[in-house]
């Protein structure tokens, strides 16, 4: 019994201590956590984890919506001797400080921002590799930051096809009576000009504070930005996924051929193992108990070990 429970605590010492976590500082507006495996050496490879859409935080959460699907994909990786940064949008930052301008927010600030991040851990000469890893949103900011400066990508439920056509179809499916309008409303921000929003029904998508942003994000086609890149190329996406259909993903391995895609069984937008129906995948974004899909792990710690 006591031979038991010493191998036990053994057991439980290696899970806790496999892993370090550090708090690094870029700049004022980005902060983030280093995650670092203890047997860190000249061989150890870097992931850079960039976040989806809104305020998202270094772990992958929002107010109201806690899942730490970048923290606990973070942990995963560094306890398979894979160092992980995770870091708060820039966003965080500014709420914090009462500083938020909607109107100002652009696409471009936050490629800036990986690309500086990247910049800041090439400089320290420190890392084998580094991986710049996106998801949702952030795999379209990772794709462009990653030309000419990563040495691989890794996109996480990505999409591709530009914003208004993944939009246009959202619509069509859940109110085909506002399509015109709304393919109208891109065609304006698509000419680099904003509107006067006059139907208050689509203000989620079109009210003036961030139509500025929509016009930086609208510019940026997935399938032209991953054409540029000469670098070894992951693809995933999960059969589970509600906001990401494994369509995107295979549209990006059609015009990049090279590229690995990988479809994962029952995983959804927010990494998480999806047995049951809807209302379960959606209860899984506020819950901070279910951790991340093991295979999902596994295939990124395989494609990097094979960089």
């Amino acid at each position: 019994m006591k031979k038991s429970l010493f191998s036990f605590l053994i057991l439980l010492s290696t899970l806790c201590f496999s892993q370090e976590k550090k708090e690094i500082t870029i700049n004022p507006l980005l902060k983030g956590t280093l995650y670092s495996p203890l047997k860190e050496n000249k061989k150890t490879n870097l992931v850079i984890l960039i976040a989806g859409s809104g305020p998202t935080d270094r772990d992958g959460n929002q107010k109201g919506m806690i899942n730490n699907s970048l923290k606990y994909l973070s942990e995963d990786l560094a306890k398979n001797d894979i160092a992980t940064f995770s870091y708060d949008k820039r966003i965080i930052a500014q709420m914090a400080a009462g500083t938020v301008d909607e109107k100002s927010l652009s696409l471009d600030d936050f490629i800036k921002d990986a690309k500086d991040i990247l910049t800041f851990f090439k400089n320290q000469k420190k890392y084998n590799k580094i991986i710049i890893a996106g998801h949702s949103e952030g795999a379209l900011v990772g794709m462009v930051a990653a030309n000419g400066n990563a040495d691989a990508y890794i996109s996480l439920a990505g999409a591709g096809r530009t914003i208004d056509a993944v939009v246009v179809e959202q619509i069509e499916k859940q109110a085909p009576f506002l399509k015109e309008e709304v393919e109208k409303d891109f065609e304006i921000l698509k000419s680099g000009k904003t509107f006067e929003l006059k139907n208050q029904m689509l203000a989620s998508i079109f009210r003036e504070s961030v139509q500025p942003y929509m016009i930086s994000w609208i510019k940026y086609d997935p399938q032209n930005e991953i054409k540029k890149l000469q670098i070894p190329m992951l693809l995933i996406n999960g059969t589970k996924d509600l906001q990401v259909k494994v369509l995107e993903a295979e549209l990006l391995k059609k015009t990049k051929p090279e590229a690995k895609l990988v479809v994962i069984e029952d995983m959804n937008h927010v990494f998480k193992e999806i047995k049951g129906d809807d209302t379960e995948n959606m209860k899984s974004y506020n819950d901070p108990n279910l951790f991340v899909s093991e295979k999902l792990v596994s295939t990124i710690n395989l494609f990097i070990k094979s960089l």
